[in-house]
């Protein structure tokens, strides 16, 4: 078998109980198209809102995120089912620089992450991924990813502007859950209650259907324009956004570095759960094909990329994992990409929509990083993991930022530093004075040993 090629699986048509489709495998060529499509709607839904709520165009964002999973299955020699899609860990940097600078040098700034992540994904290729596990433990993971969607919560929420309008003052809200309330408040009832009343893929996709119902809804209220579908073409290039570069950006950028390596690596060893393969060699090739897509994407206006757990989720529903879907998932992608009067029609969600959204994606990203304390057993009745969470999230929620010359720090920022240099040091310190093993104050979450205390009264 070639690099680029598939086995077929069984009789091409059905997966019998308890087997699965092997990423080297394939079934027939409809129902692998079928598959791929399906990833496409498994990805849409994340992937179109980050372009929607940073300002950038959805279809060039979607032009490079085709780009990038064909890079990626490449880089990984078709080893690693996977669809990079848009990671929300770039929205609060994004943002910040371009309210401050422009839009260019957010993408400058995109471009300078995926550098840094392809020249990782070298470094763990040759020295083997250990040391991520040493700098990066589950207890520094998990913080640096909760912080990021907690660090969020305000954008979902959204900001209004006040103006004194025949003497009397008039509030303008344009973004985020304010924008429109009743919107937002169906979009996100709609999400909540897709994810109980339906099974399968139909609940895995309940933010795409919850976004489709706020839309209708926008729309029944008059909260949509069609004018620039209108207008727009069927087939062109998307918009193209040169990169400019400023360093008092960087310091936004480059603890997401850190958020993806937690991601692609956790995307590695669940793929290897699921297929029963030890694909533990491919994780500098998984980290450096990020990189270098999310290079890509910052040369020419698209958002940075990551490994998708929404795909994930298909996965596991199909029991499929030929990266043949994923070609195909692709393919798909860039063809809808250089549609311009698409891209036109997902520019046209409103503001409401995404806010309810938005409601619950930051919030989950937050819950994420508290499921990697739970999945790894991280032990809170140890001082220095307590510290290591405690001080971070509210260096990150509060939005601390720290002005250093030309550079500006802010909370992701100093929080991801925190984390990294609390858990560290005082895991240094712990040891060289021998207090590694003295328990948390009674204030910490009990262990579950200690005995019951009854209230007074």
């Amino acid at each position: 078998m070639s690099a680029i090629g598939w086995r077929v699986h069984g009789n091409g048509r059905t997966v019998a109980p308890g087997d699965v489709v092997d990423p080297d495998e394939r079934l027939s060529w409809p129902r692998t198209i079928g598959i791929g499509m399906q990833h496409v709607v498994a990805m849409f839904g994340a992937t179109f809102l980050v372009p929607l709520i940073t300002g950038f165009s959805p279809a060039t964002t979607l032009f490079f995120s085709a780009i990038g999973t064909v890079g990626f299955l490449l880089i990984t020699r078709n080893r690693l089912p996977s669809y990079l899609g848009s990671s929300f860990a770039f929205i609060a940097p994004i943002g910040a620089a371009t309210a401050s600078q422009g839009q260019s040098v957010a993408v400058g700034g995109i471009l300078v992450t995926g550098l840094v992540l392809a020249l990782i994904g070298l470094v763990v290729h040759l020295a083997g991924a250990r040391w991520i596990d040493i700098v990066m433990p589950p207890i520094v993971t998990g913080t640096i990813v909760a912080l990021i969607g907690l660090n969020l919560a305000p954008v979902a929420w959204g900001t209004c502007t006040q103006a004194v309008v025949d003497g009397e003052i008039v509030q303008s809200c344009t973004n985020g859950f304010r924008a429109a309330p009743v919107t937002g408040f169906i979009t996100l009832a709609s999400i909540i209650l897709v994810t109980v009343l339906f099974k399968g893929i139909l609940g895995r996709l309940s933010i795409l259907v919850g976004v489709v119902i706020g839309y209708v809804a926008a729309m029944i209220q008059g909260e949509v324009d069609f004018t620039a579908v209108r207008e727009a073409g069927w087939f062109g290039l998307p918009e193209f956004v040169t990169p400019t570069f400023d360093v008092a950006v960087l310091g936004l950028f480059v603890p997401v570095v850190l958020v993806l390596i937690a991601e692609n690596v956790g995307h590695v060893k669940s793929v290897a759960a699921m297929t029963g393969r030890n694909l533990d060699d491919l994780t500098g090739r998984a980290l450096f094909a990020d990189g270098l897509a999310t290079t890509f994407a910052g040369i020419g206006g698209g958002s940075g990329t990551t490994t998708y757990a929404e795909n994930i989720g298909v996965m596991a529903a199909t029991r499929v994992y030929s990266t043949a879907a994923y070609w195909v998932a692709a393919a798909t992608a860039l063809v809808l990409s250089l549609s311009p009067k698409f891209g036109a029609l997902i520019a046209t969600i409103p503001a409401g929509v995404l806010g309810g959204a938005t409601t619950m994606l930051y919030g989950m990203i937050g819950i994420l990083g508290a499921r990697i304390w739970v999945q790894n057993r991280v032990d809170f009745s140890d001082p220095v993991n307590l510290t290591t969470a405690a001080v971070p999230l509210v260096i990150g929620i509060a939005n601390f930022s720290w002005v250093l010359g030309d550079l500006s720090f802010e909370g992701i920022a100093l929080g991801t530093a925190a984390a990294l240099v609390i858990y560290h040091l005082m895991r240094a310190i712990s040891r060289w004075r021998g207090t590694s093993q003295e328990p948390a104050s009674p204030a910490s979450a009990p262990g579950g040993d200690e005995p019951a205390v009854h209230d007074a009264h």
